[in-house]
């Protein structure tokens, strides 16, 4: 991922106009865009990261941070304003703070453990000012100053500078006239802003500054700018030791006299001549700039050096870091702290490149610098030079070589290899190893061995543990290597980790809140002469009456005495306070009272606003109609859709099919049937045609159960027709034997919307269940049937009353069975309404019975025992008042 942060300087001076007719300000806006547009047609853009910060004071400042989306990036930058002094240093260190708090809760600084190349969290700084001078409340700064000691970053002081070795700052620093500046299209180059502070701050962190002084260098400048987003570290790298060996003019090295590998090492500007007894003659040429004996340009520069990205991963892959400055030791309490690019040193003496089959090495590509090219012109492709970290060794001042620097095969870059530490020693003992011991190691092999290990940091143990398990040799480097730092430096290192945690939560929070009000402008004391040294001191005491107490009052400084600063978020109220209405608008305003003041009609409203004044809308808000959407939904009530969206049953199918032959649960049964029986179309299924089974889900009872229910005579089936009416009923005679009015049906779930006055007995009878041979089963005996025909006449007889009486018990059952179906164990309500229900104890046993069957289908086992628990209360009950 990589970051890239634009600091805009929102100070007053960007307010200034230019001869393109648009201020500075605006400019800046137009040129992050013009950026993010061209940035966006790279492939790797899709990993960026755009951040806004500006020169307000902190948390304002920053307007789109971590969490931030690109469109609260685009709506703040389109609102950015200038106002304010150039307090460019603060700005720059809460830039490097909103870093630097990320990767100390992720740890990718990797501190007393070496430096990984591949462990980086890329970012660029572009900051966009104005060639003014740096000013803050105290007055105009000379040079920009970035304070050290405000950082609330855990763990700052692990490194000296406010900055990582992956972040560089780019200056574009806008120098565009008010007048139409001569015409500089011809020259390509765009020169540095060597006269601003800004420019010092680019080339410590290995980035650089651009002055703009008309469009066409802006959009050059923008252009290098987009390629200068790249994947790398900066590095400081230092030679020691001698200059290498000249060459001759024409890049030939000679040799006792003779030609060696004359086809490697022919140069491309002298010409041969003549060839005799294979001594080489070539024609004398003009020896290149950068080869010349003053040349010192390449000994001591700051590059990048580019780290590849996996196309497979997403993310660089690394197997080395580079060494620490300092002997890694458990008995340190504290760490030295280290300077945000490794001091790399490299000797010009040639080596012989060393690379052994399956040890992994890391190759990055070196920025092109003056460096590179004094290698590059030398053409010596197989020759490298060592690098070193001096205090790396534990003997040693200068160190061992970690690696070593290489002009490619093509002689087109250069690259770093980054091996294993004091690779020398290593790679031979590990070649050794493979193809004459043949992984079997002697004592001597293995004596050599440990003494390397001797010479070599404790935090290179694990990545060397890895490559040799790659390689097939396991169990070589010992374990106990790995604690190169003692135990109060972890613990403070895994401390820092949770403090960045937490600060970088609560930085993420205070982005978007609200600047507190400013406490105002404290009035300074002017004077510091007594009232008696003053030259009016007689007429002033004449003017008070002689008194000198009322005189001092008078005269008295101002030191407790502020003046407020107006806050923009406060509207100013124009019609009730006159202060607020600023000096051009004076005549405006007493038309506006005029018109309100002789207006006729009573009814009509105040206006406390024209026409024009709604109207006028500043330039850059006339695009954010966000808010006044806001605004406009606040004020209207809810509106209702336009068309209803019909309820669909299941979320599966066709929505607009009303057959389906799917598998339904009990529980939605009588609900489906009741909402499809009006929607159902006759010319699906026509009423002579009996319609296709449901499918059912298997129910808690068994599909073969028999129940024997109670009809009158003249009605053996429920398909007949409606239930008798209760005329006809108390019509029949009783006489008749009961045999004959038995059918055996099997039980169907009762509709709760319909229930009437004649479905009781079926609903009483329910629960009475017969076997086919005519034997009682355990619940209920056949001598209950009796009873409860000949009550039956009797509830036809008060058909009002039991009918409003189980209207009652059947809205109950249907709240009973709502409270069945909610999650969990609270049966309070559900009791409540149990103890509501209506009837004789017959009724209401059976009412008891039915909502236990309902519980059972559910398998709430706990309410279950809670309802025999009730039934039994409920029979006792019914006892004691038969016995009184």
């Amino acid at each position: 991922m990589t970051i890239i942060l634009f600091l805009v300087d929102t100070s007053a001076s960007m307010n200034q106009r230019t001869y393109l007719g648009t201020s500075l300000i605006d400019i800046a806006k137009g040129s992050v865009e013009n950026f993010m547009k061209i940035r966006g047609r790279d492939p790797n853009s899709r990993w960026d990261r755009y951040m806004l910060l500006t020169l307000d004071h902190p948390p304002s400042n920053i307007k789109a941070g971590w969490k931030e989306s690109h469109a609260t990036f685009t709506s703040e930058l389109k609102n950015l304003s200038a106002g304010g002094v150039t307090t460019l240093g603060n700005a720059l260190k809460s830039c490097f703070d909103l870093l630097n708090v990320n990767r100390m809760q992720s740890g990718i600084d990797t501190y007393g453990q070496g430096r990984c190349p591949h462990f980086l969290e890329p970012a660029v700084i572009i900051v966009l000012t104005d060639s003014g001078k740096l000013t803050a409340s105290t007055g105009v700064q000379p040079e920009l100053n970035i304070p050290m000691n405000t950082s609330c970053v855990p763990g700052h002081e692990l490194t000296k500078e406010p900055f990582r070795w992956d972040q560089r700052i780019f200056g574009l620093v806008m120098r565009i006239p008010g007048s139409v500046p001569i015409d500089l299209s011809c020259n390509t180059f765009i020169p540095p802003a060597d006269n601003h502070p800004v420019d010092i701050m680019c080339e410590v962190t290995g980035g650089r500054s651009y002055a703009v002084y008309n469009q066409k260098m802006l959009n050059a400048a923008i252009d290098s700018l987009v390629s200068k987003v790249q994947n790398g570290v900066v590095i400081q790298f230092e030679k020691i030791g001698p200059d290498p060996p000249p060459l001759l003019p024409d890049g030939i090295k000679m040799e006792n006299g003779l030609s060696i590998d004359m086809k490697e090492n022919l140069s491309m500007n002298g010409q041969i001549v003549k060839m005799e007894d294979e001594v080489i003659k070539v024609a004398p040429t003009a020896p290149l700039p950068s080869q010349l004996p003053g040349n010192t340009s390449w000994h001591n520069l700051r590059r990048l050096v580019m780290v590849p990205r996996s196309a497979q991963k997403g993310y660089s892959v690394g197997h080395w870091p580079i060494p620490e400055p300092f002997w890694p030791d458990n008995t340190n309490q504290t760490l030295p702290p280290r300077s945000a690019h490794p001091n790399v040193q490299f000797s010009c003496a040639p080596c012989e490149p060393l690379v052994i089959d399956n040890l992994p090495f890391d190759k990055y590509e070196l920025e092109p610098s003056p460096l590179t090219q004094f290698i590059l012109e030398r053409r010596q492709a197989n020759a490298c030079w060592q690098v070193f970290i001096s205090n790396s060794a534990k003997y040693s001042e200068l160190g061992h070589p970690f690696g070593y620097l290489k002009a490619s095969s093509t002689l087109s870059s250069v690259n770093l290899f980054v091996m294993p530490y004091n690779y020398p020693v290593l790679l031979p003992l590990l070649d050794e190893l493979f193809k004459v011991h043949k992984l079997k190691p002697s004592p001597q092999w293995r004596q050599r061995f440990d003494n390397y290990l001797k010479t070599m940091p404790g935090y290179y143990a694990q990545p060397l543990k890895r490559a040799l398990a790659r390689m097939g040799a396991h169990n070589l480097v010992p374990d106990n290597m790995d604690n190169c730092l003692s135990y109060s430096v972890i613990t403070y290192l895994k401390k820092l980790k949770n403090l960045g945690k937490m600060e970088m939560d609560r930085l993420v929070a205070s982005v978007g809140s609200k600047a507190p009000p400013h406490e105002g402008i404290k009035v300074c004391s002017r004077t510091k002469t007594s009232v008696l040294q003053r030259k009016d001191f007689s007429q002033l005491l004449k003017n008070v009456g002689g008194n000198l107490s009322s005189l001092k009052q008078e005269l008295t400084d101002y030191n407790t005495f502020t003046i407020a600063v107006p806050d923009k978020d406060i509207k100013p109220q124009q019609f009730r306070n006159p202060y607020d209405i600023p000096r051009q608008n004076l005549l405006d305003q007493i038309a506006r009272m005029r018109t309100n003041f002789l207006q006729t009609a009573y009814s009509s409203k105040t206006k406390l606003s024209d026409t024009d004044e709604l109207h006028s809308v500043p330039i850059g808000q006339m695009g954010n109609y966000q808010e006044y959407l806001k605004k406009v939904n606040l004020e209207s009530p809810a509106l209702r859709p336009l068309e209803n969206t019909p309820t669909r049953v299941h979320m599966f199918g066709n929505p607009f099919k009303v057959n389906k032959n799917i598998m339904v649960d009990e529980a939605e049964d009588s609900m489906l049937t009741g909402q499809q029986s009006q929607k159902k179309r006759p010319a699906e299924s026509p009423p002579s045609s009996p319609g296709p089974s449901r499918k059912r889900k298997p129910g808690p009872l068994p599909k073969d159960f028999i129940l024997t229910r109670k009809r009158p005579p003249g009605r053996l089936k429920e398909e007949d027709g409606p239930p008798l009416s209760p005329i006809s009923e108390m019509s029949e005679p009783e006489s008749e034997s009961e045999s004959d009015f038995e059918v055996k049906i099997k039980i169907e779930p009762v509709e709760e919307n319909h229930i009437n006055e004649n479905s009781y007995d079926s609903e009483l009878t329910n629960h009475i269940k017969v076997e086919e041979n005519g034997r009682s089963s355990p619940e209920y005996s056949t001598h209950d049937i009796k009873p409860a025909i000949n009550r039956k006449n009797n509830r036809v007889n008060n058909k009002k009353d039991a009918g409003n009486g189980w209207t009652d018990n059947s809205q109950l059952r249907a709240l009973i069975v709502k409270e069945i179906r909610k999650p969990g164990k609270r049966y309070d309500t559900l009791f409540e309404h149990m103890n509501r229900v209506q009837g004789s104890f017959e009724i209401r046993h059976a009412f008891v019975r039915e909502i236990i069957h309902e519980a059972a289908r559910f398998k709430k086992k706990f309410l279950i025992d809670l309802l025999q628990q009730f039934e039994t209360s409920l029979i006792k009950h019914s006892k004691n008042n038969k016995h009184r």
